[in-house]
């Protein structure tokens, strides 16, 4: 076994926003990556539409950088908990983990369970206390990190971790705020010095875990992995140990390591190389390459379970197949498919109905960006209410929790205790910061949590924050009161009017405007009750020859509300479906006819 000097491979790991992209980025900047005269975009590595708008990442990218003689590749990971799949795969890339953490903000939830991985996988961590020019009580957040640490069951070697200061916007890293520096040479050094190198049998034969899947118009499907032992060429023949214990034999096209951002096509590589290859055709996550004489598997890292579920269905609205480009349930059914090929912690299930499809995932998030991809991609279909996957334990319900972390202004404390407390939700802590706000900490089912984070945002006028992540399954705590609001159903297809909306916007809330074409049982508004109201939004005002001053003025109309896919995911019941095309979203009932609607109530009932 040798160890391979001239080579680290990381992985950068935080909470949602506390700049690990940013990050990247100054180190491509500052190591010759761009050229002098090249316009660079902020958040260069977040290259997908959705990850840019969102300000989030949702793929693990690979990039690599070189200094001193050293290459580091780098991998970004996700730092939402529902792309934990991303994250858990990837960790077996690497053999040492920045944890950035928010000098204001301190550890949340995602820092808590990514670190928690990267732990147990007995990773080497090096802490970033990030934004630092923004201030916050840095002792604090150094306490706040150690007790993580302790928390998580860190060993000896990972407790004696090194701490960096950084501000990844400004461009800087120090080890020591007291000399201050103007470019990231002391985060590097430090990487160099404490994440080990890669150890490994040089002469045995090859063996290469693939950890990600990529795709390319003109070679095919591309697996990323690591170098466990051997080396590779390109061209050469190799033996693939599939997951499900098979094992074929096929060619490599061709081999590629990363610079920078870009793939670059090299001869061979050898023990520690993040490589791609392509030229396997059928090449999946969990998968190894070996050489032929020496087909051996390595064990790939197991993947969380899926703990929400939604059907997927085929748009059968009045509206149908008027705005999609692909509408059928063969094409459903195949983009489905085809995203569980590099999506490890998504599963699709067949149902009874050829129309229908049972997709499971991590979160509400996890399942809105694979919709809204597919919206993007000219696919139209519907979708039903998300719903918490139950499990069976000696003989007992359990259902999934979550740690949820609130941080609100303090004059708002009330309101949110009071709401999660009727949502079933456990006060853990509370604490008070220095800038007028308080941070609260919940256990709380994560069913209670579909559809609270609108109610958040009203109760604390916008300025609440919520974060949340899986925390294992308990025993089932009891129903809670569902939405205590009821729809606004249309009353017949036709053309929204003004008097007609004038009439319904007294009692309830409208999703809909003027003009606009609507159909029986599309919902258009949340009535102000319980109960679920039918309006006439179509009902236009009948001309008569009398007149009267001040009633003929023209009506005015509060603007209607804007839905967001998420907030219309939280949003509809059990008995109502969201309507996606690629330009409109739409909520509608199960049962569009009014009176089919009463009949199905009737039978219920009794």
């Amino acid at each position: 076994m040798k160890t391979r000097e001239n080579i680290r491979n990381i992985a950068i790991i935080a909470h949602v926003d506390h700049g690990k992209t940013t990050l990247v980025d100054a180190l491509l900047k500052q190591n010759g990556i761009f050229r002098t005269n090249e316009v660079v975009q902020d958040r260069v590595m977040d290259s997908n539409d959705l990850e840019r708008e969102r300000g989030i990442t949702i793929l693990a990218k690979n990039t690599a950088v070189n200094y001193q003689g050293v290459k580091i590749n780098i991998i970004d990971t996700p730092g939402h908990a529902d792309f934990g799949g991303e994250v858990e795969r990837i960790l077996s890339m690497v053999d040492g983990v920045i944890l950035l953490v928010d000098a204001v903000e301190g550890c949340m939830p995602q820092t808590r369970y990514v670190l928690k991985k990267a732990l147990s996988l007995n990773k080497k961590p090096i802490v970033v206390i990030n934004k630092v020019d923004k201030g916050g009580d840095l002792d604090k957040t150094m306490d706040s990190v150690i007790e993580l640490f302790i928390e998580l069951g860190a060993n000896d070697d990972q407790l004696d971790f090194k701490t960096v200061y950084a501000s990844a916007r400004q461009g800087w890293a120090t080890n020591d705020l007291s000399k201050p520096t103007t470019d990231m040479s002391d985060l590097l050094k430090t990487v160099i010095e404490e994440i080990p190198a890669p150890v490994g049998d040089f002469e045995g034969g090859l063996q290469t875990l693939i950890c990600n899947v990529d795709y390319d118009e003109y070679v095919g499907r591309i697996g990323v992995g690591k170098i466990i032992r051997g080396s590779v060429k390109d061209m050469q023949a190799v033996s693939v140990c599939h997951t499900n214990g098979t094992v074929s034999n096929s060619k490599i096209g061709k081999l590629y390591q990363f610079e920078g951002l870009k793939r670059v096509e090299v001869e061979s590589a050898t023990v520690g190389d993040i490589i791609a290859i392509s030229g396997i055709p059928d090449i999946n996550i969990g998968e190894t390459v070996c050489s032929l004489d020496c087909a051996e598997a390595l064990p790939f890292v197991a993947i969380d379970e899926p703990t929400i579920s939604m059907m997927f269905m085929v748009n059968n609205s009045p509206f149908a197949g008027k705005e999609g480009k692909f509408v059928t349930s063969r094409h459903l059914r195949a983009r489905l498919y085809r995203e569980i090929e590099t999506n490890v912690s998504m599963r699709v299930e067949d149902t009874d109905s050829a129309d229908t499809f049972k997709v499971f995932g991590r979160g509400e998030l996890h399942l809105s960006i694979l919709i809204e991809e597919m919206r993007r991609e000219g696919y139209e279909f519907q979708v039903s209410r998300p719903k918490v996957i139950f499990k069976e334990i000696n003989g007992k319900t359990h259902e999934p929790m979550e740690d949820l972390v609130v941080e609100v202004p303090t004059e708002y404390v009330g309101a949110v205790m009071s709401k999660l407390g009727e949502r079933r939700g456990e006060l853990v802590s509370m604490d008070a910061d220095d800038r007028g706000g308080t941070k609260l900490t919940f256990k709380i089912p994560s069913r209670c949590l579909i559809g609270y984070r609108n109610e958040m945002l009203t109760d604390t006028k916008g300025f609440g924050t919520m974060a949340s992540v899986f925390a294992g399954y308990e025993p089932y705590k009891g129903d809670i009161k569902e939405r205590n609001r009821g729809s606004l159903v249309c009353f017949e297809a036709g053309v929204t009017t003004q008097y007609g909306l004038f009439n319904a916007q007294e009692r309830s809330t409208l999703f809909v405007g003027p003009g606009l074409k609507v159909y029986e049982g599309m919902i258009v508004g949340v009535n102000s009750r319980d109960e679920d109201l039918v309006v006439n939004v179509c009902k236009v005002k009948h001309l008569t020859n009398n007149r009267a001053s001040g009633s003929d003025d023209a009506l005015k109309l509060v603007p209607p509300t804007i839905m967001s896919l998420e907030q219309c995911m939280e949003f509809i019941a059990d008995d109502e479906l969201l309507e996606l095309t690629p330009t409109s979203i739409r909520l509608r009932k199960k049962i569009l006819s009014k009176d089919l609607r009463m009949k199905e109530w009737a039978k219920n009932r009794k």
